[in-house]
C-alpha cells in the first residue's frame, strides 16, 4: 500500500528484456536507499518487488500482465520515473490509499498555465470515469492528486509547483502516456451495490 506522495525521482540505468518480460534497475538519488530484498515499491505508480540492490540503485521483474496493462511496456534507459516505498503502518497517510494495481493507461491531452499551478488533462477509457469524481482522488504516474474535473472521457487535474519540482508529471507531453489508478473505494462500493460485472 502506497500514499501517492511521491518520495524521489529516480532514473532507469538498465532494461533487460526477455520473451515474456523484463528487468528494470533504476538509480536513485544517494539519501534515498537502505532498500531490502522483496520490498514492494512503486515505479510510477505500478507496484513492483525489490529483487536486489545497491547503495544507490535496486533491480526489479516486470512480468508480462504488468506490461500488458500499464506504461512500463514502453520504458527505456534514461527515463525518469516516480518513486515510492510502501507505507508504514502508523504513519501519516497525507495522500490517499494507493494499491500500485493500475487499471488503465492514460494520455494527457493538454497542459493549461495557471496563476500558481498549472492544469492537466488526460484522456481516458470511458468505462473507468464512473469511478472518478470531482475532488475525488486519482493516482496519475503514482502521483496522488485530487480531480478538477471529469467528463465521459476525459479528467482534468491541477498541479502545485512542489508537485512539478518534486514528480516527474513536469516532463509530461501531450500524446505522453501514463499509468491511472482510480480510488480503490470507488470500487468496492460498486460491488457493494452488486453493480460490478
Amino acid at each position: 500500500m502506497f500514499t501517492g506522495l511521491i518520495e524521489a525521482v529516480g532514473e532507469v540505468t538498465r532494461v533487460d528484456h526477455t520473451s515474456d518480460a523484463l528487468t528494470l534497475t533504476i538509480k536513485t538519488p544517494s539519501e534515498y536507499s537502505s532498500f531490502v530484498h522483496g520490498e514492494s515499491i512503486s515505479v510510477d505508480g505500478v507496484c513492483l518487488t525489490v529483487i536486489s540492490f545497491t547503495e544507490n540503485s535496486f533491480t526489479v521483474d516486470v512480468m508480462r500482465e504488468t506490461l500488458l496493462v500499464t506504461s512500463l511496456k514502453s520504458i527505456s534507459v534514461g527515463k525518469k520515473v516516480n518513486v515510492e516505498r510502501a507505507v508504514v503502518a502508523g504513519g501519516r497517510l497525507g495522500g490517499h490509499y494507493v494499491q500500485g494495481h493500475v487499471d488503465t493507461v492514460g494520455r494527457l491531452e493538454k497542459r493549461k498555465p495557471g496563476e500558481k499551478w498549472e492544469y492537466f488533462t488526460f484522456s481516458i477509457p470511458k468505462e473507468f470515469t464512473k469511478y472518478i469524481v470531482k475532488r475525488g482522488s486519482i493516482s496519475i504516474q503514482g502521483v496522488s492528486l485530487t480531480v478538477v474535473e471529469v467528463s465521459k472521457r476525459h479528467l482534468t487535474v491541477s498541479l502545485i509547483p512542489e508537485t512539478l519540482r518534486a514528480t516527474t508529471l513536469a516532463l509530461l507531453q501531450p500524446g505522453d502516456e501514463v499509468n491511472l489508478e482510480v480510488d480503490i473505494l470507488a470500487k468496492y462500493v460498486e460491488k457493494a451495490l452488486g453493480r460490478s460485472k
